[in-house]
């Protein structure tokens, strides 16, 4: 009588291989998912020197920052540039926001919203002067680890 040996992969070196690739997608979609978060973080504070450059212009030919937010006011969301991060549309991760209390100082926000909202850094901001901050950030968080 002949026997038949049939080749393949027996249960144990399937489940071996289905361990590896278990622990492998376990450390790396973390690593993925925070490489997302970062990029949308910086795609925000892209839009925030876009914002304060469109407030630069509009003191230059104004001079005066106030009257750039919602309804010509001096806050909420601008008028004089996009309000969300990304500013070409797409789901929003930042809500851009501008405080103007006074003719020649701003305060302008992007606060983390969707797919953002609990990220580490919490709401970037930045001043008429440069100043980059954070306010809401995670212990040990400081502006520097989120405008880098």
């Amino acid at each position: 009588m002949e026997y038949i040996h049939n080749r393949g992969f027996t249960l144990i070196e399937l489940m071996i291989v289905v361990a590896v690739i278990g622990i492998l997608a376990a450390i790396a979609y973390p690593s993925y998912e925070e490489q997302v978060r970062k990029s949308r973080r910086a795609d925000a504070t892209g839009a925030l020197l876009g914002l304060a450059g469109a407030l630069e212009r509009r003191y230059t030919s104004t001079g005066s920052y106030a009257g750039a937010g919602a309804g010509g006011g001096n806050t909420g969301a601008p008028t004089i540039f996009s309000t969300t991060s990304p500013v070409d549309g797409g789901t929003a991760a930042y809500n851009l926001t501008i405080n103007t209390s006074n003719a020649s100082t701003f305060t302008i926000h992007a606060a983390p919203t969707g797919p953002q909202a609990g990220d580490k850094c919490g709401t970037l901001t930045l001043t008429q002067d440069g100043t980059r901050n954070v306010t809401g950030q995670s212990a040990g968080i400081t502006a520097n680890d989120c405008w880098n």
